[in-house]
């Protein structure tokens, strides 16, 4: 995806750290970093167990200093779990030891009960892999691994593996070849996507970076006791900057000045290639809303998510899964089969979806309700568009191809909790006692209404009725948004108000006079 144009968006509200990117202007991703969190994905700590649980879950809870305790399987202690307990544990009792002329113990099998290698009381290191969501702590792992920007060291390992992204035989052996050449004693590397094509000394500068943060770890046990955070990951934006930054990027843009000092000094140590794309936004507004972000925002975390063609997404969260239900809308053409009319939604649904996936982070299983279509190969046109939209979502997913009833299930994994924006505000008519969403949302949603009626169906005009609050606002000022619709559609609409109508009530009318059903 060459053609793409990817730009990052960081900036700082109150106590949040955000961070966007987009793809040929468009919001594709976003975060938030609560400035309080103490614990964030890959945050490496050292905790004591608390409860062992032998039977079905075969896992502990430790106790990491949250609130609610962390969550440890037997198949995330890794098979050299007994060797790295004995060095942290000669490491806490003040010994000199040195991982280079550390003996292995002998690896834990593939199954066993987790009581017999960890008992209540039990000092363990962990990582954290999934921050704490709902009612439950982090989900944590033994088999430690400290990233860097083109490599990930893995103590008391001794191989390498190399990213499933990177496809071209003779690079996958040039890189092996040179990590091998460089790789410590007693490590193992995985070689990250971003390393394509970079040099030896690009490879050589990132091992020895990562060896002195394993340094910082064992310095950092010595004498220590749970719980106590070992070694905390980098702050989450320069973490989204090390992780995805490639040469795709067009421009990272900041809107606070520590943020941008403390980005800018990353790049300089770690990519100083790329010091030429980061700026500091200076204007008046805050930097989401001068990019147009905070109106993509609100348009984008509704239970309702509208197309430009009138198809639209209902998106509705349940305990067990998440389900998106594709609806046509408005949106067919006369000349057109259903079964043509059906595939022409259903891709442009799929776009979206891919979308909607990776911005609101969605987890676990996701089940797509899609328009039904009776042909195979239209099934099979749709399940391949998605796959493809789907390629630049970092997460794991698995994507199950389309029932003959249209239904698509689709898993991935998520590590931190689901983002949910607010996107209602206080009724200026009630006086904060209800919520709607805002009316600037409204005045856009109807303007794509007719933008897609005028220009794709056979109609000569439109009437529209208005609640009295919407009419006001689409009629106020000089030139109002009205006046603007006339001349855009060539006097082709007309509004009323009906004072019937509740607060965000609309109704479009065609040139019988017949009601054009959009919802």
């Amino acid at each position: 995806m060459n053609d793409v144009v990817r730009e990052l968006f960081i900036d700082k509200k109150q106590n949040k750290v955000r961070i966007a990117l987009t793809e040929n202007n468009k919001l594709v991703e976003l975060q938030e970093e609560n400035e309080n969190d103490i614990f964030a994905v890959g945050d490496i700590l050292l905790g004591r167990v608390k409860k062992i649980l032998p039977g079905g879950p075969n896992a502990a809870f430790i106790d990491v200093g949250f609130s609610k305790d962390a969550f440890l399987q037997y198949f995330d202690l890794g098979e050299n779990f007994l060797t790295l307990q004995s060095y942290v544990h000669d490491l806490i009792s003040g010994k000199n030891v040195s991982i280079e002329y550390y003996k292995y113990h002998k690896e834990l099998p593939k199954t066993t009960s987790i009581s017999k290698v960890l008992k209540q009381g039990d000092t363990v290191l962990v990582k954290i892999t999934k921050e704490p969501i709902s009612n439950k702590g982090p989900r944590t792992t033994a088999e430690i691994s400290i990233a860097g920007r083109y490599l990930v060291l893995v103590p008391f390992q001794n191989k390498i593996s190399i990213s499933h992204r990177i496809i071209d035989p003779e690079e996958k052996k040039r890189l092996k070849d040179i990590v091998e050449s460089i790789r410590p004693d007693k490590f193992g590397i995985i070689v990250r996507t971003a390393a394509q094509d970079r040099s030896f000394s690009d490879l050589q500068n990132d091992i020895e970076d990562l060896l002195k943060k394993w340094k910082t770890i064992e310095n950092n046990l010595k004498l220590a006791s749970p719980p106590k955070i070992i070694f905390s990951e980098l702050d989450r934006s320069t973490t989204v900057v090390r992780d995805i930054l490639n040469d795709s990027f067009s421009s990272i843009t900041v809107g606070d000045v520590n943020l941008y000092k403390e980005i800018t000094n990353y790049l300089k140590q770690h990519a100083p290639d790329k010091l030429d794309i980061i700026k500091l936004h200076k204007g008046l507004n805050p930097l989401f809303e001068s990019a147009g972000l905070e109106k993509q925002i609100k348009q984008s975390f509704g239970k309702k998510v509208y197309l430009k063609s009138g198809v639209y997404l209902f998106i509705e969260h349940t305990e067990a899964l998440q389900v998106i239900d594709v609806n046509s809308g408005y949106k067919g053409s006369i000349n057109k089969s259903q079964e043509e009319n059906a595939l022409e939604s259903n891709l442009e649904a799929a776009e979206e979806i891919a979308r909607q996936i990776r911005l609101r982070d969605l987890g676990g299983i996701i089940i797509i309700d899609f328009i039904d279509m009776h042909s195979s190969e239209n099934r099979k046109n749709l399940y391949d568009k998605l796959k493809e939209l789907m390629k630049n979502d970092r997460a794991k997913h698995t994507i199950l191809p389309p029932t003959e009833f249209g239904l698509v299930q689709i898993t991935r994994q998520r590590v931190r909790p689901e983002l949910s924006i607010n996107i209602e505000e206080k009724c200026p008519v009630c006086d904060g006692t209800g919520e709607i969403k805002p009316s600037i949302i409204i005045a856009d949603v109807i303007y794509d209404n007719i933008t897609y009626l005028l220009t794709t169906q056979p109609l000569k005009k439109l009437t529209i009725y208005l609640s009295p609050y919407i009419y006001a606002y689409i009629k106020f000022g000089f030139p109002s948004i009205y006046l603007k619709w006339k001349l855009k559609f060539k006097n082709r609409i007309k509004i009323y108000k009906n004072d019937e109508y509740n607060f965000i009530e609309y109704h479009i009318y065609d040139d019988n006079g017949e009601e054009i059903l959009l919802q």
